[in-house]
C-alpha cells in the first residue's frame, strides 16, 4: 500500500493544479468516518460537498449497486431499460414535480435546466430568437463549464475564460427589489441556490424564495432552485423549497442523489415546461443508465427509511447551538440550516485555512471556503455522541 506521502508526491507529479487539498489521504470510509493509509480516524464533516447525505459506502446502496452489475451497467438512451422508468417516478415523486431529465454531473444539470428555460422562452413565452436572459444571483456557485462560469462573480473560477456566454444578469442575493427590477420582456428565468453554499452557507431572508417565486409568477419567469447541495435531507427538509412551502418550476439535482456511490443528476420540472425537449435536442450517454439509477432508487430510499430529513433538522440544531456556544473571539458569525453550518471567522483569525488544517491534525475533516469561512456538513447519519466529540476539538481549537 502506498503511503500519504507517496500519494500526495504523485497526484503533485502526474495531476493538474486545479485543486489545493486539505494534506489527507483517503483510503477507506464507513458511516461518518474516514481513514488514511496509516490507520488514522477522521471525522467527515464536508460529506462530498453533501454528496454522502447518507454516509459512505451505505450498504443498501452498494448493495443495490453491486446486484445491477451483475444484470445490466448501461445500455445509452438509444433503447429502453428496465431501471429509469421506477427511478424518474420515484424522483418525481420526492420533488412533487412531474417529469424529469437525468445526466450525471450537478453542472450538467445545471446545464440542462438553462436549455429548457431558454427553449420555453422561445417556444412558450415568445421571446425573440437568441434574446433570452436569466436572472442569477451574485456569488452564486452552479458548477465548471464554460456556460456557467460566464455567470460567475468569483474571480478564480472566471478569470481567463471568456469569451463569455451572453444572456445573464447577476443581481444581489436576497434582493427581492433588485429581483423585481432587473426582469424585463426577455427574462425566462431565474436561477437561484436556496441557500448559497460555497459562497460560505449563505442563508436568505425567511421567504426569499416563495416571494420570488411570486415575483416570477407575475411576470412570467421560471424560477430554477439550484438544490444540488441542499436537496435531499441536508436542511431539514428533503428540498430546501419545502421550507417556504413551494415547488419551483424547475429543479436541479445531483449530489446526494448518487448516495455517495455514483454520479447521478437530474433536471425536474413540469411536463408542460418540460415538452420543448424533443428527440435529439438534448441528451447524455450515461445519463440514465441502469447502474445510476439503482444507486438513486436506493439513495433515495435511505433517506425517507432512516427519516434523515428529520434527523438533519434535529441534529443541524443540536450542533448549531453547540458551536454558537463556544466563546472564541476567532468567531464572526455562526449560521446553518439542518446540517449545512458555517463558522464565519473575523479577518484578525488570519483566514480559515490554518483552522482546517489543525481540525484535521485533531481528527476532524472540513474545508475553507471563500478565505474565512469553514463549512461543516457531515453525513446526515451522524449520532450525537459524535457531535459532542467533534464540539470539544472545536473548542480546542477556538478557544486556544
Amino acid at each position: 500500500m502506498l503511503t500519504s506521502k507517496q500519494c500526495i508526491e504523485l497526484e503533485a507529479t502526474y495531476g493538474a493544479k486545479n485543486y489545493k487539498p486539505i494534506p489527507v489521504v483517503i483510503h477507506k470510509a464507513e458511516g461518518v468516518w474516514v481513514w488514511d493509509p496509516e490507520g488514522n480516524k477522521y471525522l467527515d464533516c464536508l460529506s462530498a460537498y453533501s454528496a454522502v447525505n447518507q454516509g459512505h459506502l451505505h450498504p443498501r446502496i452498494v448493495q443495490a449497486v453491486k446486484d445491477q452489475m451483475d444484470t445490466l451497467t448501461l445500455t445509452s438512451r438509444a433503447f429502453y431499460n428496465d431501471r429509469l422508468g421506477p427511478f424518474l417516478k420515484k424522483l418525481c415523486d420526492v420533488s412533487n414535480l412531474e417529469v424529469a431529465l437525468p445526466m450525471n454531473t450537478g453542472a450538467e444539470a445545471v446545464e440542462t435546466g438553462i436549455k429548457i428555460a431558454r427553449r420555453w422562452g422561445y417556444q412558450i413565452k415568445g421571446v425573440p430568437a437568441n434574446k433570452a436572459e436569466i436572472i442569477t444571483a451574485k456569488e452564486n456557485f452552479h458548477g465548471r463549464t464554460s456556460t456557467i462560469v460566464s455567470f460567475s462573480t468569483d474571480d478564480v473560477a472566471r478569470k481567463d475564460y471568456g469569451p463569455y456566454m451572453p444572456g445573464f444578469i447577476n443581481i444581489p442575493y436576497n434582493d427581492l427589489k433588485a429581483l423585481e427590477a432587473t426582469i424585463t420582456p426577455n427574462t425566462v428565468a431565474f436561477l437561484v441556490e436556496p441557500i448559497q453554499g460555497e459562497a460560505g452557507v449563505i442563508i436568505p431572508d425567511p421567504g426569499y424564495l416563495k416571494k420570488a417565486l411570486e415575483i416570477c409568477r407575475k411576470h412570467n419567469v421560471l424560477l430554477i432552485a439550484d438544490e444540488i447541495q441542499t436537496g435531499f435531507c441536508r436542511t431539514g427538509k428533503m428540498f430546501c423549497f419545502m421550507h417556504d412551502d413551494i415547488t419551483p418550476d424547475i429543479l436541479l439535482v445531483g449530489k446526494a442523489l448518487g448516495g455517495g456511490v455514483f454520479p447521478v443528476s437530474a433536471a425536474i420540472t413540469r411536463k408542460e415546461i418540460m415538452d420543448v425537449i424533443t428527440p435529439g435536442s438534448h441528451g447524455s450517454t450515461f445519463g440514465g443508465n441502469p447502474l445510476a439509477c439503482a444507486a438513486a432508487e436506493a439513495a433515495i430510499d435511505v433517506l425517507i427509511d432512516e427519516k434523515l430529513a428529520q434527523r438533519s433538522q434535529e441534529l443541524g440544531e443540536y450542533f448549531l447551538t453547540k458551536i454558537k456556544a463556544i466563546d472564541s473571539p476567532l468567531f464572526k458569525e455562526v449560521r446553518g440550516k439542518g446540517l449545512f453550518i458555517a463558522i464565519e471567522l473575523t479577518d484578525q483569525a488570519g483566514g480559515a485555512r490554518q483552522y482546517t488544517e489543525r481540525l484535521k491534525e485533531l481528527g476532524i475533516l472540513a474545508k475553507e471556503t471563500h478565505v474565512h469561512t469553514i463549512r461543516l456538513a457531515p453525513p446526515l447519519i451522524i449520532q450525537k455522541v459524535e457531535i459532542d466529540w467533534a464540539i470539544s476539538v472545536l473548542t480546542d481549537v477556538f478557544n486556544t
